[in-house]
């Protein structure tokens, strides 16, 4: 069985660094999940005109006002099917800021070979995800053509007034970590949200089963 991050890539899986093909391997049938602790050397919204209305945007475990540097963090990457009988990976990100701990989870679902990544936990924003590999073998993925969810009804933003995020992460031979940087970049307010630093990985045994603190508060099927 193949990871979704192996069937989007294809042949190119191969090409990616040793360390970072044994980390996007994780499929349904592993009966493993993915541990993360690390630090974020920066993290958080740089754009301080936008803070207040990612404050109110907090429960949805999306965005966050909060920017600092050297913030700790955990990832937990569960492999899984989701209700819809799609091969997917829910992941769950808690950053701790000073003072207070904020949540940014995803669950990116494989649909006729694309990956479609549903944010927050009400799963509301879709955005279509691109997998790539660079030259020297690090994991590129870039998320556009954003889609929201109000309802019934599904509301395409247009490019020229959305967000794109810019997603790289490496394996670090010198310091013995997996290296990732990520910025969220709005075409006319600049970048939105960034996270890059480092952490080590491993791997813990896993029913296929999300835990409850994992679940989404809805599941969302259409694309």
């Amino acid at each position: 069985m193949q990871s979704i991050y192996q069937r989007a890539l294809g042949a190119d899986f191969d090409r990616l660094q040793p360390e970072l093909q044994a980390y996007f391997s994780l499929h349904a049938g592993a009966g493993k999940a993915g541990v993360g602790t690390g630090t974020f050397d920066v993290a958080g919204c740089p754009a301080w005109f936008i803070r207040q209305l990612f404050r109110l945007a907090t429960s949805e475990n999306s965005f966050f006002p909060e920017y600092g540097t050297d913030v700790r963090f955990q990832i937990v990457n569960y492999p899984h099917a989701d209700p819809f009988g799609r091969a997917s990976l829910t992941a769950r990100r808690v950053l701790h800021f000073p003072g207070v701990d904020r949540v940014f989870e995803d669950t990116t679902s494989e649909e006729n070979g694309q990956l479609l990544d549903y944010v927050g936990a009400h799963r509301l924003t879709l955005t279509d995800l691109t997998c790539s590999v660079t030259p020297t073998g690090r994991m590129r993925m870039v998320s556009n053509r954003t889609r929201v969810f109000a309802g019934p009804v599904r509301l395409p933003v247009p490019d020229v007034v959305g967000a794109q995020a810019y997603m790289e992460q490496w394996w670090d031979e010198q310091a013995g970590q997996f290296r990732i940087q990520t910025k969220v970049i709005h075409r006319q307010l600049g970048t939105l949200l960034v996270y890059a630093g480092s952490f080590d990985y491993w791997l813990v045994d896993f029913d296929g089963v999300l835990p409850v603190s994992a679940e989404p508060r809805r599941w969302e099927k259409r694309s």
